[in-house]
């Protein structure tokens, strides 16, 4: 998980989590009774990091196990610092026992905040709707979020509006609308997106939890739903991960694709699911190439047809600044390498493209670190660079939320370690001049991190809409802010003059310009000069601007053609390896098939071999008897052969007859 924990709040949080624990001589049981022994030791080393600092106690005798595997665990943090230490405190407690902080509430103290305050919080989290009195008509009148600088009636030059919904607000501070409906489980690091004057929530964390839930706020009645999921062909309800630290993107008019995101049993490699608005199901987008490593707390940019996906952190809690594109016309990942030096890992940071040419990162955070730097990347060269920014330099933060309007990029939320960002800025991204827009007071979703920002419309006008956050509580509050023309304007009318290194993003995309100050930036105005007096000279130069912008289109056209021949390659490629795949699949099917009888003939083959030696057992038998027959036969006739003699001895009479005295006719009626 990328950010379990709300930066902002974890004293707060991080003494909450020890009472409940058992540390700190608090009311509830003690550490033994509720985790395991190596958990309950790391607690211990973690809370002793975090109160105390790094190990310096002399090292136990060897004789007390118990104290010196308590001293072991704590010494092995080193040097960590004591706000990464409550952060990796409060992530274990969660991971072993989710929704501890609702179980905690009877014996955790909130702190303790002043009258204004509270009516500050009372406004913003309730967001309740007064009726007021127009025409003898009852008109709901939205909540606005206080100012930091005075009251909304000392500010003279804010434009106030009606809307169309009955409601008053104000340009360039953040407002309440009065939804209704059953409003989504209060969550942060969720995706949102907007298509069709909707904004669809999904998944995001909650106590701990991930979720999968799919949620709608329909702008034109301001009214929440929850979308009924239907069985899809190749994922149904119950198989849509629940999961956070996720990007939402609007494709192709009616599809959500959420990309990555850290999940409870991560997979190895990053995924996009895909929720189809017409059939209302979820499937896994089916893609080629070698993914990114699975991850969470990403960027992901639309630039034309292609996701491009920065950083994140990956399921061992490892930083990245790899840089992946998918093309959503060939379904290919491709990893790319860049020049130049790339931004540090990071998570939790925003990113933004201008003039379909320029990536810009900006902020995020590491394990115990939040960043304000700002990087672009030329999408055309692949090469990154770190132009000097201008104007009200934004505070680091981590977890913050950004949406471009034109060339102007609006940054709200986010953490810096210690509490929660409550300046709404923005930048322009052809000068890089940054200028704040407002600023909230008070614990509000604003001022949180892991809130979710999109851009839509409302009666024709351009309206930013913030849901959700964490900064010490989970949110599930709609903010709206209206930018008047004076904060989408305010960066370009700074005085400050812009140095090369910020102005080249602009000039990339504006060639007359380049030419313009290319001759206006010469010595002592001798060049302006010439240009001015010289007719021939303006002439000269826009024919030679001329035929380099022709050499550039025609390089151009070139460069498309041969990127439309590749497209087309990649295509055929693709449908070649469609039909290998089917061919192989009906090969596969006949080799089975051919298997099966094989198979067959093989077990018929061993019921003839089974025939064949029984029926030579039975030969054998056979040979055996005909021999015994042969011999008894013989011993027949050899009997036969000794009666008949005996028979005719007998009928002789012989020596024997004569000497018993008995005569031969005797004899032979004896015999």
């Amino acid at each position: 998980m990328a950010r379990s924990l709300s930066s902002l709040a974890y004293p707060e949080r991080f003494y909450a989590a020890a009472a409940y624990a058992g540390f700190d001589g608090s009311p509830a049981s003690s550490v033994s009774s509720k985790f395991s022994n190596d958990v309950a030791l790391l607690l211990y080393a973690l809370y002793q990091q975090a109160t105390v600092g790094p190990c310096n106690i002399p090292k136990p005798k060897a004789w007390s196990a118990v104290e010196l595997s308590k001293w072991r665990s704590w010494n092995e943090l080193g040097n960590m610092v004591s706000t990464e230490a409550m952060r990796l405190f409060v992530k274990i407690l969660e991971e072993e026992h989710p929704g501890w902080y609702s179980r905690a509430s009877n014996f955790i103290m909130e702190p303790a905040v002043d009258v204004e305050m509270n009516v500050s919080l009372l406004t913003v989290q309730n967001a309740k709707v007064d009726l007021v009195t127009e025409n003898g008509n009852n008109i709901p009148e939205v909540k606005t979020i206080p100012a930091e600088n005075g009251n909304l009636s000392e500010t003279q030059d804010l434009e106030v509006v009606s809307e169309g919904f009955g409601a008053v607000g104000v340009y360039d501070q953040w407002v309440a609308p009065p939804v209704s409906g059953t409003r989504p489980r209060a969550r942060y690091e969720h995706g949102a997106a907007v298509i069709d004057d909707k904004i669809y929530i999904f998944g995001g964390n909650h106590n701990g939890r991930y979720l999968s839930d799919l949620q709608v706020l329909d702008l034109k009645s301001w009214t929440w739903t929850k979308v009924e999921v239907k069985a899809g062909i190749e994922a149904s309800p119950a198989t849509v991960t629940p999961c956070a630290g996720h990007s939402l993107i609007a494709w192709e008019g009616n599809k959500l694709l959420s990309v990555g995101g850290h999940t409870k049993d991560p997979l190895e490699t990053m995924q996009v699911k895909v929720f189809d608005l017409q059939n209302g199901s979820w499937s896994t987008l089916k893609t080629y190439g070698k993914p990114p490593v699975c991850r969470g707390g990403q960027s992901v940019t639309l630039v034309g047809t292609s996701l491009v996906i920065f950083g994140g952190q990956d399921a061992k809690r490892s930083l990245l600044n790899d840089l992946h594109i998918l093309d959503l016309e060939t379904m290919t990942w491709d990893e790319v390498d860049t020049l130049g030096v790339p931004p540090s890992p990071r998570s939790d940071h925003t990113a933004a493209v201008h003039a379909e040419r320029y990536l810009l990162i900006f902020g995020g955070g590491s394990h115990a670190t939040c960043f304000n730097d700002l990087h672009v990347l030329d999408l055309q060269t692949m090469e990154w660079s770190r132009p000097t920014q201008q104007g009200e330099i934004p505070s680091a933060r981590a977890g913050h939320a950004g949406v471009t309007v034109g060339e102007n990029w609006f940054i709200v939320g986010g953490g810096d370690n210690m509490s929660g960002v409550s300046q709404t800025v923005v930048l322009n991204m052809s000068t890089l001049v940054w200028s704040e827009v407002t600023s909230v007071q008070g614990r509000v979703s604003i001022a949180s991190e892991g809130l979710s920002l999109v851009l839509s419309s409302y009666n024709g006008e351009d309206i930013l809409v913030s849901f959700g956050g964490y900064n010490g509580r989970y949110s599930n509050e709609v903010n709206v802010l209206k930018p008047s023309h004076k904060s989408t304007l305010q960066s370009k009318m700074m005085e400050t003059p812009v140095p090369d290194s910020v102005s080249a993003v602009h000039n990339a995309t504006n060639p007359t310009r380049d030419m313009e100050s290319e001759f206006e930036t010469g010595q002592d105005g001798k060049i302006r000069e010439i240009i001015m007096d010289s007719e021939p000279t303006i002439k000269k130069v826009e024919e030679t601007s001329e035929r380099l912008i022709s050499a550039l289109k025609a390089e151009k056209d070139e460069l498309e053609s041969s990127l439309s021949k590749e497209k087309l390659l990649t295509l055929q490629l693709k449908q070649e390896l469609t039909d290998a795949e089917t061919r192989n699949t009906d090969l596969y099917k006949e080799l089975q098939s051919v298997r099966g009888q094989l198979a067959a003939e093989q077990s018929r083959c061993f019921k003839l071999e089974v025939d064949v030696a029984e029926l030579r057992q039975k030969l054998q038998n056979l040979e055996l008897l005909q021999k015994e027959l042969e011999i008894l036969q013989r011993q027949k006739a050899a009997s036969e052969q000794a009666a008949l003699s005996a028979k005719q001895k007998q009928s002789s009479g012989g020596v024997w007859g004569w000497l018993a005295g008995a005569p031969p006719n005797q004899s032979a009626d004896n015999a």
